[in-house]
């Protein structure tokens, strides 16, 4: 059985929908060498499992961890190696927040010991989960999706220059997945009249990297979200105000769009026209 902080579910489609960063939760030994636990979960991606309830109505299969990504990363590459070389990111056991504030009291940040159990304890569990259901879904359909859910604010300035469109597709600049998947996705972006690119400043996580292999099959696409879609990003960021509430109203139409992607994802993946 998996551990409590790791959620998943059986879909019969050939779509796997992973959640690496909407967690939250803290384990006490880490919460104690903290400057603040608001600090530790400020960065989350904050009410997308929520944004995507409809996946298990699609069929969709849905990996989730609880935990925030102060404690583990689950997106990166477990060596440690930079996705982005170059440009400012965070690691595997992050150590500041996207706005460089430091996460931890001095001295305590976690050495290479602490980085290797929490590898052992939260990461592992969480990518033995995803192997095994894409190989469950892949012996069942001969092309399957693994579609990755995360969102940002809108502005960071740290991370990139200016206002992050709406919709971010990553792909590793066309090999995580066919070509036709791609175009689908952009298509269904772009009639919503919101700002759209592909493999710009996010071009797809160690998930989405490691896992495609589009000649055998496994098509992943990542998709990162301005969270201005479904939420009131405020000017100034504090306790009382993050992270905001999921906004319905605000969120109504990129639900929509959401959901036709999803069905675009499967459609490909039973040879059905996107």
């Amino acid at each position: 059985m998996p551990p409590k902080w790791l959620a998943f579910h059986t879909g019969d489609a050939p779509l796997l929908v992973s959640f690496p960063h909407t967690g939250t939760e803290i384990p006490p030994e880490v919460e104690s060498q903290l400057v603040s636990p608001w600090l530790a979960r400020k960065d989350a991606d904050h009410w997308v499992d929520v944004l995507y309830d409809f996946a298990r109505e699609v069929g969709a299969s849905t990996v989730r961890t609880a935990l925030s990504r102060t404690v583990i990363d689950v997106n990166r590459d477990p060596s440690g190696a930079s996705l982005y070389p170059g440009q400012t990111t965070t690691g595997l056991c992050p150590t500041d927040t996207f706005a460089g504030e430091p996460l931890y009291e001095a001295g305590r940040e976690p050495d290479a010991t602490e980085i290797a159990r929490r590898h052992d304890a939260y990461y592992t569990p969480y990518h033995e989960l995803l192997q095994f259901e894409l190989q469950r879904l892949r012996a069942k359909h001969p092309r399957i999706v693994l579609y990755d859910a995360h969102s940002i604010l809108s502005r960071v300035p740290r991370l990139f220059e200016g206002e992050l469109p709406q919709f971010n597709i990553g792909t590793n600049g066309g090999v995580t997945c066919d070509p036709t998947v791609t175009s689908a996705v952009e298509r269904i972006c772009d009639a919503t009249g919101m700002t759209r690119v592909t493999n710009g400043r996010f071009r797809g996580g160690w998930i989405t990297r490691h896992y495609a292999q589009p000649r055998n099959g496994i098509h992943a696409i990542q998709m990162e979200l301005a969270m201005r879609g479904y939420l009131r990003e405020p000017d100034r960021f504090t306790e009382q105000n993050w992270p905001a509430p999921l906004d319905d109203l605000i969120a109504a139409r990129l639900r929509i769009a959401l959901r036709d992607i999803l069905t675009a994802c499967i459609r490909f993946a039973t040879g059905k026209t996107p």
